[in-house]
């Protein structure tokens, strides 16, 4: 009889610690998952932060971008005179000339940049053709004649330039 006692003993000690065993793999594979939420979590909040650093960064690049649009007739206006002044050396033209560049310049340092594709090849990101012309002195496909400027804001483009084009 004393032989068959251990025998029921080591039963329920057994059993004790195969549950004790399947509590252990039910908690690695709580905490495994605990740890794949958590990564995942932060991977999320790495990319969270990483999108609105990119839209504070396209805000900060693109803020000036209604005022710089409303000075584009203000330009047009100040090369209009320009050319309407001459090339004759006047003091009139003097001051709106230097005026322009200062209002080009005060504006390149906010990004923008004026487009006068004269010459250039018709590009039709940048560029609007508005008419085609026979030109034996230029290239098939270049811009022959700037209508109006255009201008790219961050290498955006703000306002394309209305070009007449060489006729192939």
């Amino acid at each position: 009889m004393n032989h068959e006692q251990p025998e029921i003993q080591a039963q329920p000690a057994d059993a004790a610690e195969g549950a004790l065993h399947d509590q252990i793999e039910q908690l690695r594979g709580e905490l495994e998952q605990v740890k794949a939420d958590a990564l995942r979590e932060r991977a999320d909040l790495d990319n969270q932060r990483k999108r609105v650093a990119r839209d504070v960064e396209q805000a900060r690049r693109f803020a000036n971008e209604k005022l710089l649009g409303e000075l584009l007739p203000v330009f047009d206006s100040l090369d209009a005179g320009l050319k309407a002044a001459g090339d004759e050396a006047h003091p009139l033209r003097e001051g709106l000339e230097l005026t322009y560049k200062q209002l080009l310049k005060v504006a390149g340092d906010n990004g923008l940049t004026l487009l006068d594709p004269t010459g250039q090849a018709f590009n039709p990101e940048h560029h609007q053709a508005i008419s085609q012309v026979p030109a034996d002195d230029a290239a098939p496909g270049s811009v022959v004649q700037v209508f109006q400027k255009g201008y790219l804001l961050n290498d955006r483009l703000l306002r394309p330039a209305l070009v007449v084009v060489a006729a192939d």
